[in-house]
């Protein structure tokens, strides 16, 4: 089995200070590029973090503050990153709920202009639970009959993400071996943010996920609230949202203006 694709997808994993999206950073990442010929090629960063790694993630990942004290910052790469992935749609496990937007948070810092607009992601782990409802060890085990022995090494983690996926295919014929269509089947609701602070209602447009003004309009709010679009940009909520948010009120600008 072989993914059908149209243009090349990134599996990825992160290993991080933490799981929080707008604080904690990266400490490693592993890449998997799969071209639309079967060609495929691979890359994995440590990355000094420039923040303490607390001991109670260590021991679940094993990536200590020694060993990555000399290795480049996130910045430092950022540029390599970005040109592995650019271009591509992307893949992952819980990739839509953390590891992208995570990724996002650390693009952004490092002032690369990361967006999703013109990228589709799988989530090979909401594939998995609305299928089976599991865990990535015990995907690994269910479909692939093998163990996961270097379970939360981003390496590791990453060939048995792809691996998964192409059973799931093999398994379920009711996948289409579509990438649009397996992103479309692991999202689990309509986001324009990767938090998922704003949302799409029936109608397509942008509404407010969270808060005093869940469900309604952003463009209303921003509207008869303009102070409301001034306490986001300055509360502590993700780059990546604050972006999407300026990116709405800079398009009714221009539409007014035009």
């Amino acid at each position: 089995m072989e993914l059908k694709l149209t243009r090349p997808i990134c599996f990825f994993d992160l290993e991080t200070t933490g799981t929080n999206v707008a604080h904690d950073r990266i400490v490693e990442i592993s890449i998997l590029k799969v071209y639309p010929n079967g060609n495929k090629e691979s890359k994995t960063w440590l990355v000094n973090p420039e923040m303490e790694i607390p001991e109670e993630v260590v021991a679940i990942h094993g990536i200590s503050n020694e060993k990555v004290a000399n290795e480049p910052t996130f910045k430092e790469l950022s540029k390599e990153v970005y040109n592995m992935i650019k271009d591509c749609d992307l893949g992952g496990f819980n990739s839509n709920r953390f590891d992208i937007p995570l990724l996002a948070e650390e693009m952004l810092r490092a002032e690369v202009d990361f967006d999703m607009k013109n990228m589709v992601s799988v989530d090979v782990q909401t594939i998995f639970h609305k299928m089976e409802k599991r865990t990535l060890e015990a995907a690994y085990k269910f479909y692939c009959e093998k163990d996961l022995t270097d379970a939360h090494s981003a390496e590791a983690d990453t060939l048995a993400t792809y691996e998964v996926l192409l059973s799931q295919l093999e398994r379920y014929p009711e996948l289409e071996n579509n990438v649009k269509k397996l992103a479309e089947f692991s999202t689990h609701k309509k986001t324009v943010d990767f938090a998922g602070f704003i949302a799409l209602d029936e109608e397509e447009e942008e509404v407010f996920a969270f808060g005093k003004h869940k469900g309604k309009k952003v463009l209303e709010v921003l509207d008869k609230e303009p102070g409301y679009f001034g306490w986001i940009l300055n509360a502590d909520f993700p780059l990546y949202t604050k972006k999407v948010l300026m990116q709405i009120k800079l398009s009714r600008l221009n539409n007014k203006l035009n």
